[in-house]
């Protein structure tokens, strides 16, 4: 699969902002600071689609994006895990993705976005958790993988598994937003989910 069009369609904080429902979506979803927006611009070949902030935690919306004349969407989930960001806020976060996911007919999966360098956080694991639950998982994107070599890639996709408790089934993807390397495979995952 090309991404040759990609289009905002809405950034909505509730239900009644998301566009009309149609074509299906696939969410992507992470820590802040994990690379989704620098990833989000790789996909689709639009520098500047996806806000990239040297401040983490400013995507506060749910951002939609119609794909190759909306034959599929992608939706940019708010980032999570964030210190700086008031518990008030990271609260409406939460209430606001979960509202999404749980309602969302169109939604198909959900991509998790995890640093290849480090253990997955609570924060991640409850995310798969709960997306395996809704039957959202399955596809675990581990960003900045040009920060470690080959042979600790090797070890950290291991312990990733194994930490999020990840079904044999699952992919798990080493993506890098500056090498642009993974994304071909990532995006034949994504043709996979939208096709089927």
């Amino acid at each position: 699969m090309k991404i040759g069009q990609a289009e905002l369609l809405a950034m909505a904080v509730r239900a009644a902002q998301y566009p009309e429902a149609g074509p299906p979506e696939i969410a992507f979803a992470g820590r802040s600071n994990v690379g989704k927006s620098s990833l989000l611009n790789l996909l689709t070949g639009r520098k500047k689609l996806a806000y990239i902030s040297g401040s983490p935690g400013k995507t506060q919306t749910i951002n939609f994006y119609a794909i190759n004349g909306d034959a599929f969407r992608i939706v940019d989930l708010p980032g999570y895990g964030y210190a700086r960001v008031a518990r008030s806020v990271s609260e409406k976060w939460g209430k606001m993705i979960e509202s999404y996911l749980e309602t969302r007919e169109t939604l198909r999966r959900v991509a998790l976005l995890v640093d290849i360098r480090h253990d997955p956080s609570v924060q991640d694991v409850q995310l798969y958790d709960y997306l395996r639950h809704y039957r959202l998982s399955g596809l675990i994107v581990c960003t900045k993988a040009d920060k470690v070599g080959t042979n600790e890639r090797a070890r950290q996709l291991k312990r990733i598994r194994e930490a999020l408790g990840a079904a044999k089934d699952d992919r798990l993807l080493p993506v890098s937003a500056l090498k642009r390397t993974g994304v071909d495979e990532l995006l034949g995952e994504l043709e996979g989910i939208v096709g089927s």
